[in-house]
Formats: C-alpha cells, sequence, structure tokens
C-alpha cells in the first residue's frame, strides 16, 4: 500500500527528457514507483489530470539563512513550488559561527537576511545550524561554508593574508564543515570580510572542499563589463589551483561578453557553472552600492563612526561623481527605521525630495538610523537587457537561482516571483521548452550542489515534489508590488508531506537540514 498516489498527470521528471503520462507513487519520504497503476491501492490520492508533476524546484542562490526561521511556511516560494534552498551565500552567512562571528554576521547582512531572532535555537558548527531546520520549516536546506565567517573565526575582520599557521586552521573548518555536510563554500568578494581573501586563500581553502566534490560558489570580484574578465579570470586561477568546481553567482552580464570566456575556461579543464534571476534589478547592501569600500574597512561600528565624522558629507558628495552606476535609481527596499520606514519603495531621488535632504545627506542618515540595515534595489549596468537573460538562459552552465531576499516592505519581487517567472513566462513566450525549465530549476541545481537524491523524479529519490498547470503558473510580483503571490500551483510535497494542497497552505512542516551526498 502506498502513503500517496498521484495519478493521472503528466511528468516532467527534471532530467530535460520529454515528458509523458504516468501514476507516481510515495511511501514514507521516498518515490516508491512510476508507471501505470490503475489498480494501487494508497491511502490518499491525488488527481493530477491535466497538470505538470514535477521535482520540486531547487533554489541555487537564496538569501534564506534566517527566514526560514521567522516564516517557517515560507509560502513565497512553496507558490512557485521550490522545497530546497541553497543557504550561506556570498560569503557571508550563519554558519559555521562562534558568538562574535554570529553576531557580527547577524547585523552586517541584515539588509539582505533580515536579523530575526531564533528564540530556542542555538548552533556554532555547520552540522548544529542545519539540525536546526529539521521539522521546524516548511522546506529543505543545504548549505554552504562563507569563507568570510570561516576568516572571521580565525583571524578577525583583519584586511591582510593569513598566516601559515591562521591559514591551517581555516583549512581546519573548511574540512571540518564539508565532513558535516556542506555543499562547498561560498565568497563574496563585495562583503567584509569575505573581499580580503585572495586566490592564494582560495586555491587552499578550496583544495578542502576538493576530495568531498564540493562546489566553489562565488560572488564575483566584479560585475560590470569592465570587471567581467578580470573576475572571471580569478575564478579560472581559483578552479585549476584547487582542481574543484567553480559556480558563479547571480550572473547578471552581457551575454555576449562572458560566454566565449566560459567557452575559452571550460577548454582550459575549469569545470563551471552559474547561476541567475530573470531581472535587470538587483538588490544588496545600501552601504555596500553606495560607500567605498575603504569607509568599511573594519566593520559595522568602525563604518557608523566613520559615517559620523564632520568631513563624511563632504566627501560622500565626491564618491557619488564617480559611482558604478547611477544611485539617484536606487529604490530603497527595506529601512528598519521608524523616522524612515515610510521611504520604502521610493528611489534615492524621491525619498531625497521627500526628507528635503540631498542624497549623500539621506544616505548617511539612512545607514546611520539603520546600523548598515537598509537594503536598496538597483539597476543593472546600461546595455544589459532581457536578450542577455535568455541568451544566458539557454547556456548549457546555466540553472535558476533566485537570489530571493525576504526583508522590509519593498523586497525585490525575485523572491515572489523568479521561478514561477522561468516555468511560465518564459516557457511560453518559447524561450526554454517547460522540459529545460524544470531541469533547470532543479535537477542542475541539485546535482551541482551533491543532492543526488532530489531536483528528479524516480524510485528511490526524495518526494520533493511540484504539481501544477503548465498554462497558469505565473509570476505577479513586480517592483511596483513585489509582495504578490504566484498562482497555478496546485500540491507541492516535501519530503512525502503536503504542504501545499489543493492550493491551500498546510502548515505542516516537513523541512530537513540538507547533507551533500557522494
Amino acid at each position: 500500500m502506498y502513503d500517496y498516489l498521484i495519478s493521472g498527470g503528466t511528468i516532467v521528471d527534471g532530467s530535460g527528457l520529454p515528458r509523458y503520462q504516468a501514476d507516481l507513487a510515495i511511501v514514507g519520504d521516498r518515490i516508491a514507483a512510476i508507471g501505470k497503476f490503475p489498480n494501487a491501492v494508497a491511502a490518499r490520492q491525488i488527481d493530477a489530470r491535466g497538470l505538470i508533476v514535477a521535482p520540486g524546484m531547487v533554489d541555487a542562490h537564496v538569501h534564506g539563512d534566517l527566514i526560514l526561521f521567522h516564516d517557517p511556511t515560507h509560502e513565497a516560494a512553496i507558490r512557485q513550488g521550490v522545497t530546497t534552498y541553497i543557504i550561506g551565500q556570498d560569503g557571508v552567512a550563519m554558519a559555521p559561527a562562534g558568538p562574535k562571528t554570529l553576531d557580527y554576521m547577524r547585523r552586517y547582512t541584515a539588509a539582505f537576511n533580515g536579523n530575526y531572532p531564533t528564540p530556542g535555537l542555538d548552533w556554532q558548527t555547520l552540522e548544529e545550524y542545519l539540525n536546526c531546520f529539521n521539522n521546524r520549516v516548511g522546506m529543505n536546506a543545504a548549505a554552504l561554508l562563507p569563507n568570510g565567517n570561516i576568516r572571521m573565526e580565525v583571524m578577525g575582520l583583519e584586511k591582510r593574508p593569513p598566516t601559515a599557521t591562521e591559514l591551517k586552521q581555516m583549512r581546519h573548518l573548511v574540512r571540518e564543515g564539508m565532513e558535516q555536510g556542506a555543499v562547498g563554500l561560498s565568497s563574496g568578494l563585495d562583503y567584509i570580510p569575505s573581499l580580503y581573501a585572495d586566490v592564494a586563500e582560495f586555491v587552499a581553502l578550496c583544495e578542502e572542499i576538493a576530495p568531498y566534490n564540493g562546489v566553489y560558489v562565488t560572488h564575483m570580484r566584479g560585475y560590470t563589463p569592465a570587471a567581467y574578465l578580470t573576475a572571471m579570470e580569478e575564478v579560472a586561477q581559483i578552479s585549476l589551483g584547487a582542481n574543484c568546481a567553480v559556480h558563479i553567482s547571480h550572473f547578471n552580464s552581457v551575454a555576449s561578453m562572458v560566454i566565449p570566456k566560459m567557452d575559452e575556461m571550460q577548454a582550459r579543464g575549469v569545470d563551471l557553472t552559474f547561476d541567475l534571476y530573470c531581472y535587470l534589478f538587483g538588490s544588496t547592501l545600501l552601504n555596500m552600492l553606495c560607500l567605498p569600500q575603504e569607509v568599511q574597512s573594519g566593520g559595522i561600528e568602525a563604518t557608523l563612526e566613520r559615517l559620523r565624522a564632520d568631513d563624511i558629507r563632504q566627501r560622500m558628495r565626491g564618491w557619488m561623481d564617480n559611482p558604478r552606476f547611477d544611485i539617484r535609481k536606487i529604490i530603497l527596499g527595506s529601512v528598519p527605521a521608524a523616522q524612515f520606514q515610510h521611504l520604502e519603495g521610493k528611489t534615492l531621488t524621491e525619498a531625497a525630495a521627500d526628507t528635503g535632504l540631498a542624497i549623500p545627506d539621506l544616505i548617511i542618515e539612512l545607514l546611520l538610523a539603520t546600523q548598515l540595515a537598509t537594503n536598496g534595489i538597483c539597476p543593472h549596468q546600461p546595455g544589459r537587457n532581457d536578450q542577455d537573460i535568455v541568451a544566458l538562459m539557454r547556456d548549457h552552465r546555466m540553472m535558476a537561482g533566485s537570489d530571493g531576499i525576504y526583508v522590509g516592505g519593498h523586497p525585490h519581487p525575485r523572491g515572489r516571483g523568479c521561478f514561477a517567472r522561468y516555468l511560465g513566462h518564459y516557457v511560453r513566450n518559447g524561450a526554454w521548452t517547460l522540459e529545460q525549465a524544470v531541469m533547470k530549476c532543479s535537477r542542475h541545481p541539485a546535482r551541482r550542489h551533491g543532492l543526488h537524491d532530489r531536483g528528479l523524479l524516480a524510485p528511490g529519490c526524495a518526494a520533493d515534489i511540484a504539481v501544477f498547470s503548465a498554462t497558469e503558473i505565473q509570476d505577479h510580483a513586480m517592483f511596483e508590488q513585489p509582495n504578490l503571490l504566484a498562482t497555478g500551483m496546485h500540491h507541492v510535497l516535501v519530503n512525502g508531506i503536503p504542504v501545499l494542497q489543493e492550493g491551500v497552505m498546510t502548515n505542516s512542516l516537513p523541512g530537513k537540514g540538507l547533507r551533500r551526498t557522494f
């Protein structure tokens, strides 16, 4: 007898192969069989006639490190069929972390991770952190080791290369984290202290993940046309030096520039993939967008002290004379300070007019009032357009990652729309077939991160399953209304337990902290 029988649906199994009609049977948390079972007996049955039955989607890059504890049913993702998050991104995250590191990372990343309280939960090691997810959240989480955490545990926020002794300690922490089930190592080369690491340091740390088939996942040192090739060459040097797989995060780029470079890297033996979200705006810390790195040196308190200095406003005007992009167009996504919260959703130009402050003064006041926890939504570089998104989507190295942020009253819409947009809009307009979309959103990211029993419908695989209408799946979140949920998802099961049933959230919490498998 089966626990569940999903009958009459169209199977799109995540492999990229053509769809087919079949029933799917579940026992416990596993897929038991796929085929035609007209006489099967099951405790519960799901009628999937006219619907697509697919593996649960795996979000390759998302900031779900604390939001899953704060919002455990996490409807924003479930409504898109997402059942697994890859967290620990950008080299600055939540584990491993002693008390001092965790306090810093909570506050430093508050503008994209949210400094949500976690009462009753305590962790320092990655293993302890992953265990916190078990049956407390509605979906699964797998984690990368953030190199900024590793660095801070050994040498604080020091802006220098590690000594031989320090590097040995860092290597030990990476090896320990991999043994506890990490899927790889992440870096964020715009974020402190991750940005202080150099190629030699990354090669040494990646030598520790290579024996476990871990992947080095990087927010590169540059995402502008002037910086792409140099940043990508750094990625290549790390891969070749450590003999490990590499993965570029949120590769928002001009396709004609970067695809030839990726081809060249691959010809040299670099095992390379990347993730992408389907929007032309990004979102991150306002201080990272607007302040020079030297102003942020030393961490939060040091940065705030500099922002209070008498000459800072004049210097700020000088910095804005040559910004990386048009700062005036930044949209305020999260402003956790009562006197400025009404500015969420406004551009800096609109917010300056609202407050009567010049933009440089406004930025300083926002960062001081929120202790650097202001989130900004920023346009990508000029000249990039939807054709670049489609060209990169069609590259064989691409997989889906929302870079979802769930902080503030006006977040980037990608957290509530990216996967539904891939499965709906981009399939219906012909950019992908449905089979390609499901593969890019499930099996490809699962396989890349060593989650070999996820992202695929096959006997023995985990029963993470999404049942949806191919004609109805639709994103609704937009920059004007970013909190609108996706529609068209009928059922979602996580580890064999329904979290969405006939379009209604069940409030079940069957999620797990996942470990890399070999």
